[in-house]
């Protein structure tokens, strides 16, 4: 483990109202690493990845990538910083193909004009074969799943599987540097869920990401990270390995509102 990490969380606090939704949260994240964050519902997850990307700011702390602060940078600044997201909620471009919702995400790195664009001038043409060339390359990734005849149906015609999986290679079209993957697993059936499990392991043994994800299905969290990270309220309560993390009486208490008996 390295000095500084890829991405690092420093006594993060955010309330709203009053109520303290994240308190004094360190986190760190190494290149290369799966993290997973887990907690029961109103834990502050999802909080935590509204902080890194930029949609929340937090009223303390700070929140470094690569050892500099993003802290009050604008969400799309973040985004070219390297911090790529998926959202609990799907948020496609239901309408367009599932090549176009890809492509849509490289469109601010771009330098054409709009004259150029409109007149088809050859920057113009050059940047639009290298975003296409940037699509089919991170939706291969998913093989058969979003390939081929895929590529032109509009992202309403996919399954919701595939839909989860068009999400992951629009965040991956912006090349991050780690990818936040809010409960990815939510809403599938066991096949897909370990379909999605593999997938996760892939995308950091293939695709070289580094990965912090929310996920309720401890057979995923099981099956994909190196650490875990427990949070209750907004506190951070455990973190280690899985099996460390699982059996700690403190996550045991914050899912089953049950203290362990040897804590009675």
């Amino acid at each position: 483990m390295s000095d500084q990490a890829l991405l690092e969380l420093r006594g993060v606090d955010k309330a709203f109202g009053g109520l303290s939704v994240v308190s004094g949260l360190d986190l760190r994240v190494d290149e290369g690493e799966i993290v997973s964050v887990i907690g029961p519902n109103g834990a502050g997850k999802t909080t935590v990845f509204n902080l890194i990307s930029g949609l929340y700011r937090p009223d303390a702390g700070d929140i470094l990538l690569d050892g500099r602060s993003v802290v009050g940078l604008p969400p799309h600044e973040i985004t070219k910083r390297g911090i790529a997201r998926t959202f609990q909620t799907l948020r496609l471009f239901l309408n367009m193909s599932v090549k176009e919702n890809v492509m849509a995400v490289q469109y601010g790195r771009t330098k054409a004009t709009v004259i150029e664009s409109v007149l088809r001038l050859p920057r113009a043409r050059r940047e639009e074969r290298e975003t296409s060339r940037i699509a089919e390359e991170k939706l291969a990734f998913f093989g058969q799943r979003l390939m081929g005849y895929r590529w032109d149906q509009p992202a309403y015609s996919l399954s919701y599987a595939n839909r989860r999986r068009l999400e992951i290679a629009r965040a991956m079209a912006t090349e991050p540097r780690i990818l936040l993957l809010d409960e990815p697993a939510a809403g599938m059936n066991p096949v897909e869920t370990h379909e999605m499990t593999e997938l996760i392991g892939r995308l950091r043994d293939d695709g070289g990401h580094t990965i912090l994800v929310i996920e309720h299905d401890m057979h995923v969290v099981e099956g994909i990270s190196d650490r875990v990270v427990a949070l209750d309220h907004g506190i951070k309560i455990a973190e280690g390995s899985f099996d460390a993390v699982a059996t700690d009486a403190r996550v045991v208490e914050a899912y089953l509102g049950l203290r362990a008996a040897g804590s009675r």
